[in-house]
């Protein structure tokens, strides 16, 4: 086999030639049967498989379990796999210790106990004697007890048997449909209201509606990539060729892209662009998938498999280049999506927790400028001219907010208010700025990554020193939490760097990050006092789903006695609304951006006119960096 075969098998967590046990026996119906770690494991290629329908598959496993018990019984058929747990196995293996136990006392009873051991247990409860006190000894008859049918216990998780996850296709009985979204992968996802608990997040998803001769063929193909026979470029689409000899179905390349090259069905999740963050949380047989969906938790009907967070931790090391094991056992790493979605990763293993565990959440939109944050709604014109004055003049701003608030979102969108020639480093401990889109267009950007992991990884601190070496201009901090609070605003209190200065914070309003700066980072007041502006960003829910929108920017004002905040906007009803502190020219910080030829009356016309420049972008659609750069560049020359 191939060494990129290899690393294939690794990363899915599958091994193609040992999918069963060693062993394999046949039972009366065709399927053949193994034993692997606790778990049966039934091949029914060539029969039903479906343990509530068919009686024959049904005494297949139960043959089985005479002589020994299991968690778990999976059945593999025609490139599904379908898991069965709990209740469902605690009757299929009471039933093999009921038959075992009888021995020949009861050839007829045990011959029924193996085709229907429901009938035999209910049977056996209105019984007396030792038949019936093997019913209770080998436990049969509490496994059937409350049981109706079959399908009641043996309704199975279902997933692709080339996937490293399985749905659960049961549902609540007082669920509420609320909602049905198609999604671009061709998944569909429903929300589900519930009583007693948060909604319900349930996929169906296309790989499962795969007919058994599509299934076959994406079996093969996926074959045919693990064992190094299609190999660069295009993969997916060739293999399936190379295999079916045939046109290929854009449906079956998406599926096996998607669990190939991309992040199998994180794909189909992110695909909802409601949706922010997804958990997958330890041990992970036991918990489902959890999502975030418009701001609201809600659980999902699917669950990672053992091998799939295995093979999410193996990737991860080898995009990263980080250390994720027992001896460094958390990670924070990057990964892109095959739909270009960008994800945060946050992972934990042993022994901070019992196994792996993983939250993913999808990137800052490097997209965004001021121009189509005012499109959006999420601040007003004349807000978004003054941040972009105040930027563009070298102001010092911190981005505050809660999780999830958008915090990383405006501070990338407010680099493109630096004018071209302004060299900016860019201090990041996981990349989310939007550094590349920068430099497209024409923005000399350099980004320093910091990092408390195995490997050449410098400090935040460290890397702020080297940045002062690099060159005068804009220093940008990703995130603003420990260590190199002191030696950002070391630099600022003595004029280091003479530019602007910006970074993200956790806090809501100034208030808040003052506190957080002075008492917990152990900044001097009087050096937070180089502070310029604090601008706060929410998020916060509609009836249309969640939304995020400027809240305050407080300028900071530096006294004798100590710091205090002015506000110069502030909410008023959904949006940010001037407070007349600037117009009244009652603002600090217009009078420090004043020029030495100019009046604290040019400013306040630099940004009315700023903001009839932006006003015009948003309402003729001109807010993608592309477009809005060069616009900027011809109005300046103007």
């Amino acid at each position: 086999m191939s060494d990129n075969a290899s690393s294939l098998q690794s990363m899915l967590g599958l091994d193609s030639f040992s999918m069963f046990g060693d062993d394999e026996d046949e039972g009366p119906c065709g399927c053949s049967v193994s034993f692997d770690d606790g778990t049966l494991v039934v091949d029914a290629d060539d029969c039903s498989g479906d343990l509530a329908e068919s009686v024959e598959c049904r005494q297949t496993v139960i043959d089985e379990l005479t002589d020994r018990g299991v968690e778990r019984i999976h059945v593999h058929r025609n490139g599904r796999e379908y898991r069965y747990e709990q209740d469902g196995v605690d009757l299929l293996t009471s039933a093999g210790r009921f038959i075992e136990m009888v021995g020949e006392r009861d050839e007829q009873v045990a011959a029924e106990a193996a085709r229907d051991p429901l009938s035999v247990a209910t049977d056996l409860r209105s019984r007396v004697g030792p038949i019936a006190d093997i019913g209770i000894e080998s436990e049969l008859i509490s496994a059937g007890s409350g049981v109706g049918s079959y399908e009641q216990v043996l309704s199975p998780f279902v997933g692709l048997t080339v996937a490293n996850y399985y749905v659960d296709r049961s549902m609540a009985e007082d669920a509420r449909l609320a909602e049905v979204r198609e999604l671009e992968t061709g998944s569909e996802a429903r929300i589900y209201e519930r009583s007693d608990s948060v909604p319900f997040y349930s996929l169906d998803l296309v790989d499962l509606t795969l007919s058994s001769e599509e299934r076959s063929v994406l079996m093969d193909a996926y074959e045919a990539i693990a064992d190094g026979f299609v190999e660069g470029e295009r993969a997916a689409s060739r293999a399936i060729k190379h295999v079916a000899d045939e046109d290929v179905d854009p449906v079956l390349t998406a599926v096996l892209e998607k669990h190939t090259q991309g992040y199998g069905i994180l794909e189909d999740i992110f695909a909802d662009p409601s949706v922010t963050d997804i958990y997958v949380t330890s041990p992970v047989g036991a918990n489902p998938v959890r999502v975030v969906v418009d701001g609201q938790a809600m659980t999902t009907n699917v669950y990672i498999t053992e091998k799939g967070v295995g093979a999410l931790a193996s990737r991860i090391r080898r995009t990263s280049g980080r250390a994720f094991s027992r001896a460094s056992p958390t990670v924070d790493a990057k990964a892109d999506l095959e739909n270009g979605t960008g994800v945060r990763i946050a992972g934990v293993t042993d022994p901070v927790s019992e196994g792996v565990a993983f939250a993913f959440r999808e990137q800052a939109d490097d997209k965004f400028t001021l121009p189509g944050l005012v499109a959006n709604g999420t601040m007003p014109a004349e807000a978004a001219a003054f941040l972009s004055v105040a930027i563009e003049r070298n102001a010092a701003a911190l981005i505050a907010g809660t999780r999830g608030a958008g915090k990383t979102t405006l501070l990338g969108t407010l680099l493109y208010e630096l004018s071209p020639d302004t060299r900016t480093v860019i201090i990041e401990d996981t990349p989310e700025l939007p550094v590349n889109p920068l430099q497209s267009v024409d923005r000399d950007i350099q980004a320093l990554r910091t990092g408390s992991g195995s490997g050449p990884e410098i400090s935040a601190a460290d890397a702020l020193k080297t940045a002062l070496r690099l060159g005068d201009g804009a220093l940008v901090v990703g995130e603003i939490r420990g260590e190199e609070a002191q030696v950002l605003y070391e630099a600022m209190r003595v004029g280091a760097n003479a530019n602007a200065v910006l970074g993200t914070i956790h806090g809501d309003g100034a208030d808040s990050v003052f506190e957080r700066v002075v008492s917990d980072l152990g900044v001097p007041p009087s050096s937070f006092g180089a502070t310029d502006l604090v601008v706060t960003v929410q998020a916060y829910k509609t009836p249309n789903g969640r939304k995020r929108r400027l809240s305050a920017i407080e300028e900071v004002m530096v006294r004798e006695d100590g710091i205090y905040f002015e506000s110069l906007y502030e909410i008023e009803g959904d949006q940010a609304k001037s407070t007349g502190r600037i117009d009244r020219g009652e603002s600090r910080l217009i009078h420090r951006l004043t020029g030495p030829a100019e009046e604290y009356a040019d400013i306040r016309a630099d940004i009315d006119e700023r903001k009839e420049f932006i006003e015009d972008l948003a309402k003729d659609g001109v807010t993608g960096p592309h477009e809005v750069a060069p616009a900027y560049a011809d109005h300046k020359q103007e």
